[in-house]
């Protein structure tokens, strides 16, 4: 008899940012490394149907899935801490939630009665819930925001009647609480802790777990003052250490027991847990010999979470190239022709990542121009590929002025365009597309498929001719100048299936020049590193001279 799936909530209390994402994700890593399949959910509060259209300041990066949803970056952390294979039943948000029963409303669903937040709303999000527990053994939903908010409350009441719904022996609820340590006083405060779980208690919810952020290991007498007055049992007060690399946050909360406290109170039978890869990682990524400084040129610097997947991607590049890895964010709206060499001296690797707009595009063509005159390894993300097809076209084909159609519709060389229709391999259908379309509906968005050609630095790093990546682009390479391009050193090193489509861009007689149309990014894992990743580091590395201290 097939058992039922178990659900674990996430909550989060005091102030944001505490990890719930980061938390999420490493129960997740526990409990596969016990045998049990997960999958993780995002519930956000917000009212947008999605982060697709939100400024990455705001936000921080957006994540895209194969299915093409744009989601929150906490499923990058999930799907780097994972097997689990997320879709757009994994984040769902106010927006989405409130659209789809507002949609069934006009429809007649509701046979004319009055619409409320309780039931349809929270019989909507509980619906959303299930859409995800086919075919694994625990499902993991962090709510998004913090207990007090009042977008969050319908999904709370939801998940408080989950515990009916799905069935007591089924659930849990985690809370994620802040324990400060206060200087003066010389001791760690549990009132912030006790004031949050008795907010989550007049919703109607007791965790049954307590996840407690803070910067050292509780002491017993701690644990067990936080026991007395938030109800919860001495073995349920979990310390969540700060730590060095965020890797290790699983294997912090396996010291401290959650994961068999977690398989105990859900009643789960499982194996002993098998973390030694995870382990072996964290250990060779303390004792690398090498490393190397990357430049990332971009005009969300001032946010690193608008780069989260990149940030971690070159961090899993740089660990199996035995190298620490060393961060510089350029803004890009800064560099100019004079200052560029100056500003990227210290780079043995240039990196431009995805973006959208006009605003400090100068900038990274210099930075392309820089990258290529001087024989420093480049790696063009999206963006990044447009930027380098800009400047190769401007300074090496000696196209005057050309440029993307992004940012400039009248350019006499329109290298870049917005292809008004091309055949998605996705969905089987040709698809049509001008500036005045939706922003969402104008994008290639999600996995497709890339033919890599042989003798290239693609296929030297990937090993196979045919690849799958993620995509999220309006603008495409301009078919009409790809002759130009290759008679000029440029080497068009991956397409569509059908051709029509650029997917990847190299220069002749380079030590490491590659542009490509997606974003490798989003398919880094730390024990298994991207290769487009992996070789350019590889190609950084080449092209320094240091060493760790």
């Amino acid at each position: 008899m097939d058992l039922p799936t178990k659900y674990i909530f996430v909550t989060g209390g005091v102030l944001s940012s505490l990890g719930k994402g980061l938390s999420s994700a490493a129960m997740g890593a526990l409990l596969e490394s016990r045998g049990l399949t997960v999958t993780i959910q995002k519930l956000d509060p917000y009212i947008n149907v999605d982060p697709g259209t939100m400024n990455p300041f705001q936000h921080g990066e957006v994540f895209v899935t194969d299915d093409g949803s744009e989601t929150d970056l906490d499923l990058g952390h999930y799907e780097r801490f994972t097997n689990a294979k997320l879709s757009c039943d994994n984040n769902f948000t106010s927006g989405k939630i409130y659209h789809s029963v507002i949609t069934k409303e006009r429809r007649g669903d509701y046979l004319g009665g009055t619409v409320q937040v309780i039931p349809h709303i929270t019989d909507e999000i509980i619906s959303s819930i299930k859409l995800v527990a086919a075919g694994v053994d625990v499902v993991i939903v962090e709510i998004g925001g913090t207990i007090g908010d009042i977008e969050s409350l319908p999904f709370l009441e939801a998940i408080r009647q989950c515990h009916t719904d799905l069935g007591k022996d089924n659930v849990i609820y985690i809370h994620l609480t802040y324990v400060p340590y206060i200087k003066t006083a010389g001791e760690v405060k549990t009132k912030p802790t006790q004031h949050s779980v008795k907010e989550l208690r007049g919703i109607g919810i007791q965790p049954d777990i307590l996840l407690c952020r803070t910067d050292r290991y509780l002491s017993a007498k701690i644990k067990a003052k936080i026991s007395l007055f938030c109800n919860v049992s001495e073995d349920a007060v979990i310390t969540a250490k700060d730590v060095k690399n965020i890797y290790e946050v699983p294997l912090g909360f396996h010291k401290e027991g959650l994961d068999k406290k977690i398989v105990e109170l859900l009643n789960i039978w499982t194996r002993a847990p098998q973390l030694d890869e995870l382990k072996a990682f964290i250990k060779k990524s303390e004792s690398v010999k090498h490393k190397v400084t990357i430049a990332i040129v971009g005009k969300y610097v001032d946010l690193t979470e608008s780069y989260k997947s990149l940030n971690e991607a070159l961090y899993h590049g740089g660990v199996a190239n035995d190298s620490k890895v060393n961060l510089i964010y350029i803004d890009s709206e800064t560099i100019s022709a004079d200052s560029c060499a100056q500003d990227l001296m210290e780079a043995d690797g240039i990196l431009v990542p995805g973006g959208f707009g006009k605003r400090g595009i100068e900038g990274k063509i210099c930075a392309a121009q820089y990258a290529r005159e001087n024989k420093i390894p480049y790696f063009g993300i999206c963006l990044g590929l447009h930027i380098a097809v800009i400047e190769f076209a401007r300074n090496v084909i000696l196209l005057q002025d050309a440029n993307s159609e992004e940012f400039d519709q009248k350019t006499p060389y329109p290298v870049i365009y917005l292809m008004k229709e091309w055949f998605d391999a996705k969905t089987g259908t040709m698809q049509r597309r001008d500036v005045t379309s939706a922003k969402g509906a104008t994008m290639r968005l999600g996995a497709y498929p890339c033919q890599i050609k042989k003798g290239t630095l693609a296929y030297q790093a990937y090993g196979v001719d045919s690849i799958s990546e993620r995509h999220r682009h309006r603008y495409e390479l301009n078919n009409t100048f790809r002759d130009q391009l290759e008679s000029h050193g440029a080497v068009i090193g991956g397409v569509s299936p059908d051709g029509e489509l650029v997917e990847i861009m190299e220069i002749k007689d380079h030590p490491w020049f590659l542009g490509c149309q997606f974003h490798p990014e989003f398919k880094s894992r730390p024990m298994n590193p991207h290769p487009l990743f992996r070789d350019f580091i590889k190609a950084a590395l080449l092209n320094s001279k240091d060493s760790v201290d």
